[in-house]
């Protein structure tokens, strides 16, 4: 988008002492076919030639030049700059004005032919910037590509746009972008171009800034927004949760330990009693760490505490407290070493083995692994009623009780949640693969480090 550079003046005055020339020897064999004094239009070729690319004054002076060569060579007496008839100094004199206003008005045409192509140049720039600067997520991280444009734009070497005023540089020249900043060039741009970068650019610049700006501003009040109406929604259904899920057993609890106080129980019955007591209990307790560690998540502080591990360790920990004689592990041979915080997949695996049992319908679960290309892929496999595709991702979002052909049980909603969390911090993803009435296989993906063994 810099200025169009004309020719050096030197060719100019080469291409019209040629242009002259040319022509004067051109009319000699045209003499033979027109009158003499009819064929000085023929010299408003080469005039409006050199108007039109080095500006009227060296188009004045060619117009001069051919006038000249026109009344030596072709108008009698020739050799001689005189002319002998009347009518000749008209027609030379209507050829001479004719010529001027020529060349003047091919440099009219010229210039407004560069002031459209420097408008549109300059349109287009700015469309360019509005696309970077307006759809980038990060305003400030698009500042940066938008200076680069603004610096091929105008055929200089480096260009910035910074938010803080820069250091004095000699090097370096910053325009005050108004409100928002600085364009810094270098030092070396010509002034027409630190000139139309003032005029043109800059106050572009800072009308787009300010949009974005304010687009910055909408997007985190959005984003704030939906935090609270989440948190506000957490809440609501934590409420819920607890005012059934921890009632539930509480009451169970209260129950059997004003049972126990009776003398009149018989020691079987207050074995029963002890043993549905401590089972609430445990129940309790795991609804209580769900939601610590779903609050940690949902915190985003749950760094996971890395270190190498075997994936058969994990699941052997993770089975604690589940029917073993119901779980079928199938892993590959010698599986490469996961790094990862094992409590967090330990925690992750047992809520997917808890929930395959529950919903297997009384069927064997299925744990199968091995390595596939960078991950450790691990499907835990049950042979239940499956989960629809409406359901595929909702069942991963905290308390969310599936209602439909799988029996409902009294878990919290929590499991999966917790296991896409654990599994998400350590690099890995999880999803369900599943068609109602054919069982449901929980996919799990786990990045592995290069060279792991």
């Amino acid at each position: 988008m810099g200025p169009a550079r004309r020719p050096p003046l030197a060719l100019g005055v080469l291409a019209a002492s040629a242009a002259v020339a040319v022509t004067t020897g051109l009319l000699f064999p045209l003499r033979e076919v027109a009158p003499v004094i009819s064929l000085g239009v023929v010299y408003l070729l080469g005039v409006l030639g050199v108007a039109a690319v080095w500006g009227a004054g060296l188009g004045v002076a060619t117009a001069v030049a051919s006038a000249l060569a026109f009344n030596l060579f072709h108008i009698e007496p020739t050799g001689r700059l005189t002319i002998a008839q009347t009518e000749n100094w008209v027609a030379l004199g209507v050829f001479l004005v004719t010529a001027v206003v020529a060349g003047s008005l091919a440099q009219a045409a010229r210039s407004r032919a560069l002031e459209a192509e420097e408008g549109r140049r300059a349109a287009d720039l700015s469309a360019e910037l509005a696309r970077v600067l307006l759809s980038a997520d990060d305003l400030e991280a698009a500042l940066a590509p938008a200076a680069q444009r603004i610096a091929a734009a105008f055929g200089l070497d480096s260009a910035a746009v910074v938010r803080e005023a820069p250091a004095a540089d000699p090097r370096r020249v910053a325009l005050p972008v108004e409100g928002h900043g600085w364009l810094v060039v270098p030092a070396a741009a010509p002034g027409a171009v630190r000139e139309r970068l003032a005029r043109a650019v800059v106050p572009t610049l800072a009308a787009l800034l300010d949009a974005g700006d304010a687009r910055a501003r909408l997007l985190h009040e959005v984003v704030e927004t939906r935090a609270l109406r989440r948190s506000e929604d957490i809440k609501t259904t934590l409420l819920r949760t607890v005012s059934h899920d921890l009632r539930t057993p509480l009451t169970a609890i209260a129950a059997s330990a004003e049972a126990l106080a009776s003398p009149a129980l018989a020691e079987d019955e207050r074995r029963e009693l002890a043993q549905g007591a401590a089972d609430q209990a445990r129940g309790l307790s795991a609804l209580v760490d769900d939601l610590l560690d779903l609050s940690r998540l949902e915190a985003g502080r749950a760094e996971p505490r890395r270190q190498w591990l075997a994936l058969d360790e994990v699941l052997d920990a993770a089975a604690d407290g589940l029917p073993r004689e119901r779980l079928e592990l199938r892993l590959g041979d010698d599986l490469p070493l996961l790094h990862a915080d094992p409590v967090q997949l330990g925690r992750a695996f047992h809520n997917l083995l808890d929930n395959a049992v529950r919903h297997s319908g009384g069927q064997p679960v299925t744990v199968r692994a091995q390595p596939v290309g960078a991950k450790l892929v691990v499907r835990v496999t049950d042979r239940g009623p499956g989960v629809p595709e409406a359901e595929h991702e909702r069942i991963f979002q905290p308390f969310y009780r599936a209602d439909h052909d799988r029996p409902r049980s009294a878990g919290s909603g929590l499991g999966l949640a917790i296991v896409r969390g654990f599994v998400e911090s350590n690099g890995g993803t999880v999803h369900v693969e599943s068609h109602p009435g054919a069982g449901a296989s929980f996919v799990v993906k786990l990045p592995l480090v290069e060279g792991a063994r």
